[in-house]
């Protein structure tokens, strides 16, 4: 059954609220790393450590996807829950064109600039050749990349998250078949890791802009000609800026990562941080799921004044994510080895550095998903400033200091301590701030 945004959130029904969300990121994450997969065993460490290298860089120039999908879905919400569904209407449609227009320019700017940005950022010789074709086939589906990442937000928002879900699943399976054919028979390396992802990317993107254009919708939103509101735009860019620093941040941090590892591992150690990240992104995707999932309903009872499913909501949150931290973590510790394996078990060496490095990463997964979820929360009640101040600190102020710090002392181990580090503070501040803000709008 259909489940609203305006009824009473048990535990069960909110789990089964976010869950689409959840499998939708996570299944995500678990496509956006079979080319590392099969470009590890199949073209070999160095092609794989090429495209964990430029991938920042990739990750940066798709953020305002992000962006726009959790800062005007908190808006949108909000309106909805205001009873303002012509209104919402409009400001979906116009956020649609503005990533559209969007992703073609930042292609462009993508495409010049990315050799450049390769050899800045170290790269040379093979590991150069390899960045520059994988990045440039990749930017060419940077507009549907973009409306992907708008969508998987706007989808929860119109009450239809299992649609985001099956979209996600279709954009995947064919991101897995064609990496199978491109890499292994066709034999096209690099090359072919990057046209799967981006046939992937322009089923997940063009998907869901047929559904919201078409006859069909019975969704809450729908495509609309749409006038330049520009007081609204900004609004959302605020609101969705923490998501934006957050991605931004994640990515200029990997390259500082990158940058300590080569300096004390080599080329084997951006191969080990590039398994030890896609493990994080898949378990830290169930936490920025579950954001994703719930926020709407947080936007949408901001929106309607209702405060006492607003404290439901929060105290039930809390106790889910930090059961899921606990439990994330004494799996990615009990099971580094075989995780890693999939990646790199045809170097024992290597294989010993990730695991090792995995293990102490994993620590962060007790405090990370509350972390997440608190610069969320904060996008979904409308206060961009304190989500963008919780996202900033944590993904860029304190990770990127501790990652230059610690390794002084620690050396490579430095590195892998970073994060639980990092994680620390970050939580330090995100709780203060939930108590203090508190006041102003009455969750606890």
């Amino acid at each position: 059954m259909q489940i609203h945004l305006s009824e009473n959130f048990t535990y069960n029904k909110l789990l089964r609220f976010v869950m689409p969300s959840v499998m939708m990121m996570v299944f995500t994450s678990l496509y956006g790393i079979v080319d590392g997969l099969f470009v590890s065993n199949f073209v070999g460490k160095t092609a794989f450590a090429s495209i964990n290298f430029i991938m920042p860089f990739l990750m940066i120039l798709g953020t305002i996807g992000f962006m726009i999908g959790t800062g005007g879905s908190a808006t949108i919400a909000k309106t909805l829950g205001e009873g303002c569904k012509d209104k919402a209407n409009r400001h979906f449609s116009m956020l649609i064109y503005t990533t559209i227009i969007t992703g073609i320019v930042f292609t462009i700017i993508g495409i010049i600039f990315i050799e450049p940005i390769a050899r800045l950022l170290g790269a040379d010789g093979q590991m150069l050749g390899d960045c520059v074709e994988y990045g440039t086939i990749i930017l060419c589906a940077l507009t549907f990349f973009m409306l992907q990442n708008v969508f998987q937000s706007f989808l929860v928002t119109a009450e239809k998250p299992h649609l985001g879900l099956y979209v996600t699943v279709a954009a995947g399976v064919t991101n897995m078949i064609l990496d199978y054919i491109l890499i292994v028979p066709l034999k096209m390396g690099v090359a072919g890791a990057a046209v799967a992802t981006a046939i992937s990317q322009a089923v997940g993107g063009l998907v869901p802009l047929i559904y919201f254009a078409g006859k069909n919708n019975t969704s809450l939103l729908r495509l609309t000609k749409a006038t330049a509101d520009f007081k609204t735009l900004a609004k959302v860019c605020t609101n969705g800026s923490s998501e934006l620093m957050t991605n931004i941040s994640m990515s200029l941090v990997n390259m500082i990562y990158n940058f300590q590892l080569m300096r004390f591992e080599g080329k084997d150690g951006i191969a080990a941080f590039g398994v030890i990240m896609y493990v994080n992104w898949i378990f830290v995707s169930i936490f920025i799921g579950y954001s994703i999932g719930s926020a709407p309903i947080v936007g949408y009872n901001y929106g309607a004044k209702n405060t006492g499913e607003l404290k439901n909501i929060f105290k039930k949150s809390i106790v889910i994510l930090f059961s899921a931290g606990i439990a994330l973590t004494v799996i990615s510790i009990a099971f580094a080895r075989p995780l890693a394996g999939i990646f790199i078990g045809y170097d024992n060496a290597l294989l010993n550095l990730t695991e090792h490095g995995l293990k102490l990463f994993s620590l962060a997964f007790t405090l990370c998903g509350f972390n997440i979820y608190g610069s969320a929360f904060f996008t979904a009640l409308n206060n961009g400033f304190i989500s963008a101040v919780i996202s900033f600190m944590r993904t860029f102020v304190f990770q990127a200091a501790v990652v230059i710090i610690l390794p002084i002392f620690f050396k490579t181990d430095g590195i892998w301590f970073s994060l639980i580090v990092s994680e620390m503070l970050a939580f330090i501040v995100a709780a203060a701030l939930v108590f203090i803000k508190n006041k102003d709008y009455n969750y606890m």
